[in-house]
């Protein structure tokens, strides 16, 4: 199937290839001819597979080809990133059409954005809560929305949107068309469908949580204590020239960057107390091959999108399985292959097995010469790697270098190796 087969306009057909795209995805087959067809749609896609243009294609001929009016698109994302990239969408496919569009979030001046809707837009980028404050100030009118977008639906319920979710469709007229787009579905998503979408045509390309096949999965078990130099001899020894590191706390991403930098790598971090100027810094200096390691937290999983990203690495597990499917989709995406690892300590085999089991992929295990695993393994899923985690936040790269034991000659040699190589 080619996109001149979707019933798209020949300005977007032009700005599909353009970018370079002349099949469509399986996500865009099955979304874009029921989207351009009025239905709402409850689509779950995996990570990486063309979910964003599978919303924002049809919804810019939609826009093109109605009545003009000041703001008649909104979509809602859990992130700055997220909502960023999905703009940066939305201007190359709608260049050579008269739609225009505004991202609005946190952490950045509000006053150029009030400039910006005063002089009008027809589509509007949102996170809720930057949303919520536009509504409060009387910035933004939503009377005339036609078209609603949930883009990650899940994490924004993970992240605590609900009741901003609630407010803010309240203020939206009734006959509308919903979009909800989701990487995974749980019943807190389906119960969010069935209040706000009429009657939804059901997508899906993939078994719901799964992971894509271009994506190489696996796991090394080593000591909490260890990480840091198993990290940093494996950049160097394997010579990764981009590698992005995934943390579960901000003060954690922030202290592995400082690491990894006395290392002798570039690396810095990114995660919501970091202004918005620091992370489109940090994103794009790493997007640019400036920086050689970008440590997030999972914060960041859902809105980093960076072209041919080879190597994601779970340096510390995270707490919901579903965040793993999120975390390794900014590797492999469009059809490349893509590299994932997980460090897994002693106290983490629980939160592990939750992932086994949610993604249903066998993922091999191994361990690395040297630095043998010697903590004891938690039997017990979930809450077990709750309780590690609790005990690991003093723990990392200062423990590293702590007390000699009979493997840590042939470890400190790599650790050496990685900043040689680096």
């Amino acid at each position: 199937m080619q996109f001149d087969t979707l019933g798209l306009s020949a300005e977007l057909l032009r700005a599909v290839s353009e970018q370079g795209y002349t099949q469509p995805t399986p996500v865009q087959q099955k979304a874009i001819p029921v989207v351009l067809d009025g239905h709402d749609i409850m689509a779950s896609a995996q990570t990486g597979t063309g979910k964003t243009a599978a919303f924002t294609l049809p919804l810019l001929h939609k826009l093109s080809q109605g009545p003009e009016r000041k703001l008649r698109a909104l979509i809602l994302t859990p992130t700055r990133e997220l909502a960023a990239q999905v703009h940066a969408n939305l201007r190359d496919y709608g260049r050579h059409l008269k739609v225009r569009s505004l991202e609005v979030f946190g952490g950045v001046n509000i006053n150029p954005q009030i400039s910006k809707l005063r002089r009008g837009v027809d589509v509007l980028i949102a996170t809720p809560g930057r949303l919520i404050d536009h509504m409060e100030r009387g910035t933004v009118n939503l009377r005339d929305i036609d078209f609603l977008v949930l883009d990650e639906a899940d994490r924004m319920l993970d992240m605590g949107f609900r009741p901003a979710i609630d407010r803010i469709v309240k203020a939206l007229p009734k006959q509308r068309q919903t979009l909800l787009f989701s990487a995974t579905f749980s019943k807190e998503i389906t119960a969010l469908a069935q209040r706000f979408l009429n009657d939804p045509v059901r997508i899906e390309t993939a078994a719901p949580n799964s992971t894509v096949d271009a994506i190489a999965q696996k796991a090394i078990t080593v000591d909490q204590k260890n990480k840091r130099e198993v990290l940093s001899w494996m950049i160097g020894s394997e010579n990764w020239r981009q590698v992005l590191v995934f943390t579960r706390t901000k003060h954690g991403a922030n202290r592995l960057a400082r690491q990894l930098e006395s290392d002798g790598l570039t690396a810095a971090a990114i995660h919501g107390n970091k202004s918005q100027g620091a992370r489109t810094r940090a994103l794009d200096e790493f997007k640019k091959n400036k920086v050689r390691v970008l440590v997030a937290t999972d914060i960041a999983a859902r809105g980093l999108d960076i072209d041919q990203l080879p190597h994601v690495v779970n340096y510390e597990i995270p707490n919901v399985p579903e965040d793993y499917v999120h975390r390794i989709g900014r590797t492999g995406r469009a059809g490349r292959e893509g590299l994932a690892i997980s460090l897994v300590c002693g106290a983490e085999h629980g939160l592990f097995e939750d992932i086994r089991k949610l993604v249903k992929v066998k993922i091999p295990t191994e361990s690395i010469e040297g630095y043998e695993p010697t903590e004891p393994r938690s039997r017990e899923a979930g809450k077990s790697g709750q309780r590690g985690h609790g005990q690991r936040r003093g723990g990392g790269g200062r423990n590293a270098s702590g007390p000699k034991h009979k493997s840590r000659g042939r470890g400190r040699g790599r650790g050496n190796q990685a900043r040689k190589a680096a």
